[in-house]
């Protein structure tokens, strides 16, 4: 049950993806011809691969790199203290997370994410690799059984067995009556506010907004009562 599990213990995680190049053009050919290939399938002939890039080219690991990482950790005082890692430089981002998951104080920890078994765990697992480094000990998950790997996911446990079943944590977090956290902008809307815009730092805010949402949901699943963030 969740109800036992230590909330100290649990690392509350979101990230936010964009696609490598800004636009289709800055692609190299291999890129370009890999992307068609790998796409084509599930784009059938509604969109162009260059159409499907533009939307869907920060949603694979393979194409796109992380802008922003947040964790929430809950702290004595009750509230949930937010860090976040982000930048241009994937390579550096993912070594400063690394480094907090390498810490002896979180040796054990216990990574929280909605639908992060299905995006967010394995596409920084995924990068970690991709920038020629080992992803951290909670993300390596070969020769594990599954009641062994530390990670909970919130959409999982929603879906309490029903695999066809999915939701948004905009819609979780209104069922709940939580504040949403896509006040000022959603997913969708990452790509465009990193290269056009060029404002990270609102992307940062979303994301942590992200994670508040996130965390006070499992605390909502185990019937208790919503978590402030710590403020300096």
């Amino acid at each position: 049950m969740i109800q036992h599990i230590p909330l100290e213990k649990i690392l509350f995680l979101d990230i936010e993806t964009v696609p490598q190049a800004g636009n289709w053009e800055e692609l190299n050919e291999t890129d370009q011809y890999l992307w068609d290939k790998k796409t084509r399938m599930q784009r059938k002939e509604d969109f162009t691969a260059q159409e499907f890039y533009s939307e869907r080219g920060g949603i694979m690991a393979e194409f796109g790199k992380i802008i922003c990482i947040s964790v929430g950790i809950l702290e004595k005082s009750e509230k949930l203290m937010i860090k976040s890692f982000s930048g241009d430089d994937e390579r550096k981002l993912l070594e400063e997370f690394g480094e907090i998951l390498n810490h002896p104080k979180l040796h054990d920890v216990i990574l929280c994410a909605h639908n992060g078994k299905e995006f967010d765990f394995p596409w920084i697992a995924r990068r970690f690799l991709i920038n020629g480094m080992q992803p951290p000990k909670p993300f390596q998950m070969f020769g594990k059984k599954p009641w062994e790997i530390p990670h909970l996911d919130t959409m999982e446990l929603w879906k309490f067995g029903d695999y066809k079943s999915f939701i948004s944590l905009e819609l979780l977090a209104h069922v709940f009556g939580i504040p949403t956290p896509k006040d000022d902008i959603d997913g969708s809307m990452v790509s465009s506010i990193y290269y056009i815009e060029k404002d990270l730092f609102r992307i940062v805010q979303y994301c942590e907004k992200d994670v508040l949402t996130l965390a006070n949901i499992f605390r909502r699943m185990r019937q208790e009562e919503l978590l402030e963030r710590k403020t300096d």
